[in-house]
């Protein structure tokens, strides 16, 4: 089955404190996500990771526009990949590298819903490095290379924390922010759009985000996974567009006052606030009002499950959809749709 992205209209916003890692104008550097821990231990060996930084480095950039600084990878020998809120609405950037010289880049395509970009570099013959598309385990190590706070080709380390995370009341900022990596290797502004790699030095992720410690966390990070990068990646470099399931749909999040307020009976679930009337859901008989409660074999909790479970649906596919609808539960079929924005 194709590896497609996907993507849903939201309307409300959640109020989850969460950071993407680019520095701007206004940051400082307090909030980073906690202290490295040790890797001196029998998996990173007497040199640590030293000789992985040493082959990969060259293959992790430093992205500069005019306002911001963030990282890249090197995706191909003269393009580098990064997350779309590095480069904003930049046309052209600068490409620092790790032998401190820089050159021009052309931003060739963005992708809002993955958060995902792609740059041509006026300098060819980049090191690529090796990208696993498989997902690591938990509990393997991690290494994040980037330019934190624009200090370029900083290493930090730990391991790999959790795998499809969605970070909460993220889904009405964006929806690129489901289906994520996390690590606890310390992330902060600037390691938007670097490397995390895998004990080889493979790359596993790009980095995405961080909840700050200001909201209570301690090595949050998380990173897009290198399987979703390089289909985007490619879609990109193809036509300038990637292609997204679609839904048709307007969500909110199912919060207790708005149960009250509506008289609604689901203690979860995703509320549907308003349906295109041309789209896959309208179709299917889906109303405004409803609350999806399970869609292609998996519990819907909140407006993120839907988002992840969208993920594994491709175009065209008829898949099930239940909603809670007066009380009552309601059996649908719909089937998806696509589009490119």
């Amino acid at each position: 089955m194709a590896v497609w992205r996907r993507s849903l209209t939201l309307l409300v916003a959640g109020s989850f404190a969460l950071v993407g890692c680019t520095v701007g104008e206004g940051d400082n550097g307090h909030e980073n996500g906690g202290a490295p821990p040790d890797v001196t231990g029998a998996n990173a060996g007497e040199r640590g990771f030293t000789s992985i930084v040493e082959r990969v480095g060259p293959s992790v950039v430093t992205v500069q526009t005019g306002r911001s600084v963030g990282s890249g990878v090197v995706y191909q020998p003269d393009v580098v990949v990064t997350n779309a809120h590095v480069v904003g609405e930049t046309a052209e950037v600068t490409i620092s590298y790790a032998d401190a010289t820089t050159s021009p880049g052309e931003v060739l395509a963005t992708d809002p819903v993955t958060d995902l970009a792609v740059i041509r570099t006026s300098r060819d013959g980049l090191p690529v490095p090796t990208f696993r598309e498989d997902l690591p385990a938990p509990g393997e190590a991690a290494v994040a290379i980037g330019s934190p706070l624009g200090f370029e080709n900083s290493v930090t380390a730990g391991i790999i924390s959790g795998l499809h995370r969605k970070i909460p009341g993220s889904a009405g900022r964006t929806q690129s922010l489901v289906d994520l990596i996390q690590t606890d290797a310390p992330i902060s502004p600037g390691n938007s759009g670097g490397a995390l790699l895998d004990a080889q030095g493979r790359v596993v992720g790009i980095n995405e985000a961080y909840i700050p410690p200001s909201a209570g966390a301690v090595s949050l990070g998380f990173a897009v996974p290198t399987a979703t990068v390089l289909d985007i990646a490619a879609q990109l470099l193809d036509d300038g567009t990637a292609t997204h399931s679609y839904l048709g749909l307007s969500l909110g999040q199912l919060t207790p006052a708005i149960r009250e307020q509506l008289n609604l009976e689901a203690e979860q679930g995703a509320l549907v606030v308003a349906v295109d009337q041309d789209g896959p859901a309208s179709s299917a008989g889906v109303r405004a009002g409803d609350v999806v409660t399970r869609f292609a074999d998996h519990d819907i909790a909140a407006v993120e499950d839907l988002l992840a479970a969208l993920r594994d649906v491709d175009p065209g596919e008829r898949t099930a959809m239940t909603v809670l609808r007066d009380g009552k539960q309601e059996q649908l079929t719909i089937t998806v749709g696509q589009r490119t924005k």
